[in-house]
């Protein structure tokens, strides 16, 4: 596997860590500018912190990114995140323009690309980004299991 794949989802992994510390169900997400290499945003689940449910890491991450790169569109960027996107978080990834989309751990429950609506087979979906699952996807589901086995 890729060295720079494995370490940009390493840094996810270590913001879902972070995530988690804090009482939040630990998915992270991060956003790197394709071109450089260079990471542009990179954020852990704040919906409890926040009070807000749309403070899903994903979310934050784009919304970090758009304002540095100063554009809506992220259209060089590729998004690593710890679990597969829900179907909001997938929508706004369609919307933001994102290139590629690496996620972790496949969420059969949940999920909105390769499980539940599958956003991006849609007619209507504006842009299917690449994805790829599977990326880390042992130690992000391990995470999960432990945080709610914890909270049972």
């Amino acid at each position: 596997m890729d060295f720079e794949l494995t370490n940009y989802m390493e840094t996810a992994l270590h913001s879902a860590e972070s995530a988690a510390k804090r009482g939040e169900v630990p998915v992270g997400a991060v956003i790197v500018d394709s071109k450089t290499g260079r990471i542009v945003a990179t954020t852990g689940n704040q919906m409890v912190g926040r009070h807000d449910p749309t403070a899903h890491a994903e979310m934050l991450a784009i919304r970090a990114a758009a304002n540095m790169v100063g554009s809506q569109r992220l259209v060089d960027c590729d998004l690593y995140v710890t679990l597969e996107p829900c179907p909001m978080c997938a929508s706004a990834i369609s919307l933001a323009r994102i290139r590629r989309l690496y996620f972790g751990a496949y969420d059969p429950k949940s999920g909105g690309v390769e499980f539940g609506p599958r956003i991006y087979d849609h007619a209507t979906c504006h842009h299917k980004p690449e994805v790829y699952g599977g990326i880390r996807e042992e130690r992000a589901a391990a995470l999960l299991k432990e945080f709610f086995a914890e909270r049972r």
